[in-house]
């Protein structure tokens, strides 16, 4: 939704130039995946949104279950996120932080969906073809789709590359149209 990533991005910035700051990047990372797990989770988006809670408690409660994964930067982003009433972007800036990450490190994660299971052999190559077209460093993330009957799809980056037998006859049912 480019709602939430337009809200979510100066948070994520935030969080990211704090943390090469501070040169606790793994840290962060950790706290933004575990609070946005509790964000996503239905019990937690229940509990972030019960409108008996205040602010202050809210955060409280996640930065006591995040534990381990807490700290006191990290502490403070979750207070201010709560105070500005942004707890449910914790997803989305969770995801934008990996991403500045990535950059960081000039590596990318390809989302690969397939039709059939693939094997390594096959991911090994498609993992060094789109290491040299992205000039990047590329580790897959693989899942089977039935639906695309054949070929696969595939999102790195702002890279979209869609092999599919489905997507192929979309885009010929389009063009056949009058």
């Amino acid at each position: 939704m480019a709602e939430l990533s337009t809200l979510a991005r100066p948070y994520a910035k935030a969080a990211f130039a704090s943390a090469q700051q501070a040169g606790n990047l793994a840290q962060w990372s950790d706290l933004l995946a575990f609070a946005a797990q509790v964000a996503s989770d239905s019990e937690g988006r229940r509990a972030l949104a019960h409108p008996t809670l205040t602010h202050e408690q809210k955060a409280a409660w996640l930065n006591e279950l995040a534990g381990e994964h807490a700290f006191d930067a990290g502490k403070h982003f979750v207070q201010v996120l709560a105070e500005n009433g942004r707890l449910e972007l914790l997803p989305e800036v969770s995801a934008q932080f990996e991403i500045l990450r990535l950059q960081l490190e000039s590596s990318a994660i390809a989302y690969v969906e397939s039709a059939m299971e693939m094997t390594e052999a096959q991911q090994a190559t498609l993992s060094e073809a789109l290491a040299r077209h992205l000039n990047k460093q590329v580790s897959l993330e693989v899942s089977v789709n039935a639906d695309l009957v054949g070929g696969v799809v595939i999102r790195a980056d702002d890279l979209v590359i869609d092999g599919s037998v489905s997507g192929k006859l979309a885009k010929l049912a389009e063009q056949l149209k009058p």
